[in-house]
């Protein structure tokens, strides 16, 4: 059970870094969404994924013998709205960047910003 499961996060993982590498806005978030999707599935998938037990310790016993760990779908649960969130803000702010540029092409974006004028900002490469 546990390969099928391993193939699926690589892929996801492996879709969403090919896609936020992309040069256009909108597949960038989707690319970060799926990365975030990804790692939370990594996240479940590390509190056990066959375990059928309650997540309770029983009386006397000192640790969870066959039990899910509780912590990593907390984790988890959290981590999706959160991630959620982050995704609507980033659209909302997507599309206020289109609107406001007239471009959704990151290298269109890159080179709309000013020169650099202190050592700490990289300078914008002029392409023809």
């Amino acid at each position: 059970m546990i390969w099928p499961v391993a193939l699926a996060l690589a892929a996801v993982i492996a879709a969403g870094t090919y896609l936020a590498l992309s040069r256009d806005l909108l597949r960038c978030l989707i690319g970060l969404a799926l990365v975030g999707n990804g790692i939370n599935l990594l996240l479940f998938c590390s509190g056990r994924l066959l375990s059928q037990m309650p997540p309770f310790v029983a009386s006397g016993a000192q640790q969870l013998a066959v039990a899910a760990n509780p912590l990593p779908q907390a984790l988890v649960l959290t981590a999706i709205v959160i991630s959620f969130v982050l995704l609507c803000f980033s659209l909302v702010l997507a599309i206020r960047l289109l609107q406001f540029t007239g471009s959704a092409d990151t290298a269109k974006l890159r080179a709309a910003e000013p020169a650099a004028v202190d050592a700490s900002k990289p300078a914008v490469e002029e392409t023809a």
